[in-house]
């Protein structure tokens, strides 16, 4: 099998185990939350993201890593990782802490499908090996962060109607 193949079967059963767990455990217990609590744990959560800049330190990633993928990957995640902190420590000024969420889960989502764009528009998949260390990122990470992101936008949607309901 190539390098290509298994890397994207890794991608793909990357979603599989965190959507079950996720299914279980996560999404019962961020349902069960108050809405800005919710939010807040998925901001913990993402507040890691700063960890991405790794795609820029030669001798984790390969130096034949594509430029155009790990800049992007990093800077990106980066500013998502420092705008999920600022929407975790801003929870009670409310004016701030609600476009911080958004803030943090548009360029997160948007970081994600860009990668997945990129990867596939500069041939990472037969190059996978370049991740080094780092690899673990797209294929146990980024699931998680992707299915979060869904998490967040569902609950920003509906998270006035179960308010409204409960008053």
């Amino acid at each position: 099998m190539s390098p290509a193949t298994i890397f994207q079967i890794h991608l793909a059963l990357g979603y599989v185990p965190w959507l079950l767990l996720f299914g279980a455990y996560g999404w019962p217990w961020l349902k069960s939350m108050e809405p800005v609590e919710a939010q807040r744990a998925i901001a913990a959560l993402h507040s890691f993201r700063f960890f991405g800049l790794v795609f820029l330190v030669p001798g984790v990633v390969g130096p034949h890593l594509p430029a155009g993928f790990a800049t992007t990957a990093a800077y990106a995640d980066f500013a998502t990782g420092l705008l999920a902190m600022l929407a975790f420590v801003t929870v009670r000024l409310r004016a701030l802490f609600w476009p911080f969420v958004v803030a943090f889960n548009l360029v997160g989502a948007g970081d994600i499908l860009v990668d997945y764009y990129h990867g596939i528009q500069l041939g990472l998949p037969p190059q996978a090996g370049e991740l080094g260390g780092a690899y673990a990122i797209p294929i146990i990470y980024v699931p998680l962060l992707m299915i979060t992101h869904a998490a967040a936008f569902y609950l920003l949607v509906y998270s006035d109607d179960r308010q409204a309901s409960a008053a």
